[in-house]
Formats: C-alpha cells, structure tokens, sequence
C-alpha cells in the first residue's frame, strides 16, 4: 500500500518554549541507552537503514502500479527552499501548482483537474497524511493544504493510479507519511531566512525508549510576502507517540495544531499588472480580503504484519477546521443616480465557518502464491456549519446566509498483483464509491431555503499490465475508470440554482509507460528515468467560471465531453567528473492537451489555467564532501484564462542558482530565485468569457533570495 484576528508570533518564544523541553527528550535519550548497555550509535546510521526500509516499500509498491507514481524524500526538502505545497511538488510531472503570492495558499492540478473558477476548493486529487484521508468526504481540499516540511516521505499516484488509495479521482493521490523519533533524526533546529521578510523556525524533539518513542515539532513562519496585502503568520504544532511492543505490530497516536493567518492581495487587470505586477487589488485592501485558517488534528493508526504472508493497518482521524475568510468588498450601486440618495450596498462576502471530519481507514494485503491482494475501505463523514456574512473592511456585518452542509463517503477497493511469469505482471481490480451529498443553504432575509442533496455510487474496474525489464525496471500500460461525484461548493453553485444537483464526473482513461534506472557501477553514468503518456475521455466534467455578477462566487455545470491528455517524464542522471567530483541534472517536464471535446458552445477549446507545456530542471555540481551547486530553471507555457480562449496569459522562463553543504551534524543551503526578475503571472481566475479590463491576474515571485541552516543533535 502507498500507504480571527492576527497575532503577532516570534521565532524566539516558539524556541525558547522548545528548548525548555530538550532536557527532558535528553534524559529520555540517555536512559534508553544506558539501560540497553550499548554504546551510544551515531543516530545518522539508524535513521538511514530506517529510511532506506521504508523507501524501498514504497519503491515496490510503484513497480506494481501500471502508471506514474513519484516517490519523494521528504529528507531532500531541507535541501533547498520549501515554503510551500508547490515547491516541494515541483520535480512531479503532471502536477501543475502555484503559491497565490508565496504563502501556503496553493492551487494545484493533476492531468487536468481542478481548471476552473473554484480552485480554492482543490478538488480532484485526494490527499492523505499517514495514509488516513485529509481530503473532506465530499471531495474538496479547501485550506487544507499540508505542510512539506512535517513529511518524511511524499508518494504522489496520479490519476487511475490511485487504485491502491481507494481514489478514483481524475487526479490521483497524495500521500505524506509523518516523520517519527524511529525514522528521523532525534532532535534538529532549522532556521530559514529571506526575501519579503520570510523568518521561519523549527525545532524538532524526540526520543526512543523501549517499546515506546515520541517526537514533538514546534514550527513559526512570519513573511511580509512579495505583493502589497500578502502578509502570513502562522504556528504548528506536530506530535506523534508511538508504542511498539514486539517488530510485527505498532500502534502510533498523531496531533497537529496549526494556526495560518494570511492577507489576499486579490487579482489585477491587463493594465493594472502591467503598472504594477505586486500591488494588491484595492478591493483587497478596504475590503481587508484575508484566509485565517485553524486546524486541529488528531488520529491513530496500527500496523500490523501478522506474518510473512499477510499485513493489516488501520486508523482513525478527526480534522477540525475553523475558517475566517472575508473575500468580497463591497459592491456599491447607486440606484438614484445623481439623485440626492447614498450607493447602496448589494452584496459584499465574508465566509465563516466550522467544518469537522471524522475519517478512517483499513488496509490489508495478503501473498497467495504468485498473488499479492490488497483489498482496503476509506471511511468520511464531513459537517460545515457557520455562515456567510457581509463584509465591512475583514469584519462580519450581519450574517446574510446560514450553512449546513454534510457529506459522506464510503470507497472500497480490492485489487490483486498476480505474477503471471518471471516477467509480466497481470493487475487487475476495482473500486465502489458509495457518497452522499446534503446542502442547505438559508437565505436570512427571505427564509427561503435551498436543499440539494443526492446520493452518488460507482463501481470503477481497472487493468493493467507490467513487463519487468531484466532489473532496469518496466514497461507497462492500463486501462481504468475515472468517478468524482461534485463537492459541496459545486452543489451550492450550480448555475440553475432551483435544488437540481450535478451529475457525477466519470470517464475512462488510458496509459502507457517506462520508468527504471540504470545499474550501478563504478565510474558509469548512472540514469533514472520515468516517462508515462495517458488519455482520457471525460463525461460530465463539473466546470465553474467566476461569476461577473458576484465577483468571488461561481457557477458550476456538467460538461458533456473533454479530454485530457498528456507526456509526463522526469529524466535524471549522475555522471563522474573526476575523483569526488559528479555532475547530476534533472529535468520534469509536461506536455498538456486539455480540451473541451465537440462541445456546442465552446467546440474543441483548450481548456483555462494549465499551461501548454512545464519543464522544471536543475543541473547540479555535487563533491562527496557534500558541497553542491548549480542552476535551476522553469519554462512554463501559455494558458487561457477563460472557456472562450479569448485571454491568453504568456509563456514566461525562469533561472535560478541554489547551492548547499551537508555535514553529519548540520546542512545549509542559500537560493536566488527569477534571477532576470521576470514579472509573471503565477495564478488567475478563470472567466467564461474574459475581457482585458477584468481583474485576473496575480504575479507570481520576483527575484528573491533565500537562507536555510538545519543542526541535528
């Protein structure tokens, strides 16, 4: 298995609470080895031998999928700058993902999902931590976007590849795995600094003793941000305890508190951008446009390896999540024209609320003769309550609608890895889907209630075959079904607003693939590649576009056909330059081909906000003493920013330089970032039919320069 206010936060406070717990993890540290009578180990050459078990698992897990699966190592984010979901995604092919102005605030898509105007909601890939779901019952990731630096490994399943998750989504699944005291360096003290006032402390704690072990993560970020109104100030608390009475069977408890104040700059018009790509939008300002997001999490997970055979893991989560968002000015309308009466205030926004998940899941994988069965269930069930408010400058003036939404889903899959020969592998299986959506939406001002609801089910085959290439890794192809029922968001958008409820999202999709490495030897180049070409046809795609009337709101509907196609290939290589001297490049690159297909109004358009094409690549200078070098690039394609392809947003090329030292004990690393201090657009809002003077856009990083330093003791 792949497996509302601001505050102001000081780095030193977090420290300084930490530091008075060091002791403690040290005497705990200390007493282990005193009473086991061995000397004390190097705890590099542990965490190693750990890291590399589970790599490998997770490596074979990826030579039994037909189809793009990335594993990352969670280690190689201390390596560089990571202030973000999108930077530590940044070598996945086929994931497209950008910071709204550097914060955590991320949009993401995978093979095409999520190319509309509700992409804060971040549907269409699955996320888990841990392998519990994050993701909400029904579907959406709205300001849940995980935190890079508490993974200790990242597997990204895209697509029908998600099989293995219980996914079935157009984009696939994320997977972050937390770091423990048995997989992770005990204790380390990371400091990042930089441009736009980035300060960013953490400071990690932990210890082994016995059967048990605990690891305690305190984290601060402040950053001023690179538009005006973008500032972020935010704390995390990570803590994990685990009990492992024998090596078969362990039994680990999860908290995570974080606490995420973040300003919205807002979208600038063609000549706005062009005056000024990082000044806010001035609705964002009077209108105080903010995402002040907490997030309490608790859960539990065993894993259990009953014998050689047969292996069960199990969990539970609660994910509570208390949002204050206020996101629409005031739309002023004077409806007595030059008449002696004030404007009138006819909507403005302000989005409050409660949502609470309760999550769980089962997993269990059994070896019978050339089969490997792994059958599994993802349990959701989400409640939203709160309200929508009008908006006076950030603060709530009067609660306009009042929300109740609930969701839940039920997803079961089986799927069975049965080696027909030495050399093929057959895989075949399926996924049920068993969801149900209840919206209910109350106008204050009329009573008027408006309630969609519907259950949604799917039973969704796959089937693919691997070729096992002589040790340099496999060919394969595959053939699946893709099902995403609509989110909630979706539901209350539909554009006919009389309590219909959208159809489902459902299609097939087809890859083909290579991926494997070359052999080791002394003094050869060494190459790694993993090249996949998939297509797909979709029924029913769920599209929204930003509605002209209520900028910050959206209308949805069903599609009757697209298609999504694409080249996914990350391509790397180490080559000997001399005694301890190696050169290693890396290159992720995607082709995109999303379009609408024979639609009646929008014909074979391209679809808005993925870009024609994404290479992102390093080339980088390594000695064994540990020092690295080199340059970095992104060549980022053109887009849409509407369904009528009537607003193009340019191809733009970044360069960068990033360089680092590891020692045994510590590490550093400084990047620059946009060395020609390109002004590009990073992020916009999608339009039905856009014009040149709607606000839509917002700039992406200017030229930066960031600092990092990591201490393990």
């Amino acid at each position: 298995m792949f497996n509302p206010t601001h505050r102001p936060r000081q780095i030193p406070l977090t420290l300084a609470i930490a530091a008075s717990l060091l002791g403690i993890c040290d005497a705990t540290a200390q007493s282990a080895t005193a009473t086991s009578g061995d000397p004390p180990q190097p705890a590099t050459t542990l965490d190693a031998l750990e890291v590399r078990g589970v790599r490998n698992s997770l490596e074979t897990e990826r030579s039994l999928t037909p189809g793009g699966v990335t594993v990352l190592d969670g280690d190689e984010f201390h390596d560089r700058t990571v202030n973000h979901m999108a930077d530590a995604l940044r070598f996945v092919p086929g994931i497209w993902t950008e910071s709204t102005t550097g914060g955590d605030a991320v949009y993401f898509s995978s093979r095409g999902s999520n190319l509309d105007a509700t992409h804060y909601d971040g549907n269409g890939i699955k996320l888990f931590q841990d392998g519990l779901p994050v993701t909400t019952a029904d579907g959406n990731n709205h300001n849940r976007a995980l935190d890079p630096m508490s993974a200790r490994q990242v597997v990204v399943a895209r697509g029908a590849n998600a099989l293995t998750y219980g996914a079935s989504n157009l984009g696939g699944a994320i997977d972050f795995t937390s770091p423990t005291a048995r997989n992770s360096p005990g204790h380390q003290l990371m400091l990042t600094t930089g441009s736009h006032g980035l300060r960013y402390g953490r400071l990690t704690l932990g210890g082994v003793s016995g059967d048990f072990d605990a690891q305690l993560t305190l984290d601060d970020k402040t950053r001023r941000g690179y538009r005006a109104h973008s500032r972020q100030d935010r704390t995390g608390v990570y803590a994990n305890a685990g009990w492992q009475p024998r090596d078969d069977f362990e039994l680990r408890a999860f908290a995570t508190y974080i606490d995420s104040d973040e300003e919205l700059a807002g979208p600038l018009t063609r000549a706005q951008f062009a005056d000024d790509p990082y000044q806010a939008e001035a609705a964002a300002i009077t209108g105080h446009y903010q995402l002040n997001v907490r997030t309490a999490r608790l859960a539990v997970k065993g894993d259990w390896r009953i014998d050689d055979r047969q292996h069960l893991t199990f969990g539970l989560s609660y994910d509570d999540q208390h949002l204050y968002h206020p996101i629409v000015d005031k739309v002023m309308v004077d409806f007595d024209g030059p008449g002696p009466l004030p404007p009138v205030e006819v909507f403005s926004l302000l989005k409050n609320n409660d949502q609470r998940t309760v999550a769980g899941m089962a997993r269990y994988n059994i070896h019978l003769g050339n089969h490997d069965l792994l059958a599994g269930m993802n349990l959701a069930t989400t409640n939203e309550t709160g309200g929508l408010y009008r908006n006076d400058g950030g603060r709530r003036n009067g609660m306009s609608t009042a929300v109740d939404n609930r969701s839940d889903s039920v997803e079961v899959f089986l799927v069975d890895r049965w080696r027909l020969a030495d050399d093929w592998t057959l895989v075949y299986g399926g996924q049920g889907v068993f969801t149900r959506r209840d919206v209910r939406n109350t106008d204050l001002a009329n009573g008027i209630v408006r309630n969609p609801r519907a259950d949604y089910t799917a039973f969704n085959p796959r089937l693919g075959l691997i070729r096992h290439l002589d040790g340099l890794g496999e060919a394969y192809a595959s053939l699946g079904r893709l099902y995403e029922a609509p989110t909630t968001f979706e539901l209350e958008d539909d554009v006919r607003g009389d309590g219909s409820t959208l159809d489902a999202m459902h299609g097939t999709v087809a890859e083909l693939g290579l991926r494997g490495q070359t052999t080791s030897s002394s003094g050869a180049a060494q190459w790694r590649w993993d090249v996949s070409m998939y297509y797909a046809r979709i029924r029913d795609a769920i599209l929204s576009i930003d509605d002209p009337h209520a900028p910050g709101t959206s209308l949805s509907s069903n599609i009757d056909r697209t298609a999504h196609a694409g080249l996914e290939a990350l391509i790397a290589a180490r080559f000997a330059a001399g005694d301890h001297h190696h050169i290693e490049p890396r290159i992720s690159a995607a082709y995109n081909a999303f379009s609408f297909d024979d639609d009646p109004r929008y014909g074979d358009n391209t679809l808005p906000a993925a870009p024609r094409y994404v290479v992102r690549g390093e080339l980088m200078y390594r000695h064994d003493s540990g020092f690295h070098a080199g340059p970095t690039f992104d060549l980022i394609g053109a887009r849409y920013a509407d369904f009528s392809n009537h607003y193009r947003v340019g191809a733009y090329h970044l360069l960068g330089l990033r360089a680092g030292i590891e020692r045994e004990r510590w590490s550093a690393f400084a990047e620059l970032r946009n060395l020609t201090d390109e002004a590009y657009v990073g992020q916009l809002t999608v339009r039905d039919r856009a014009d040149p003077g709607d606000a839509l856009l917002q700039a992406g990083e200017p030229r930066s320069a960031y600092m990092g330093v990591r201490w393990r003791f």
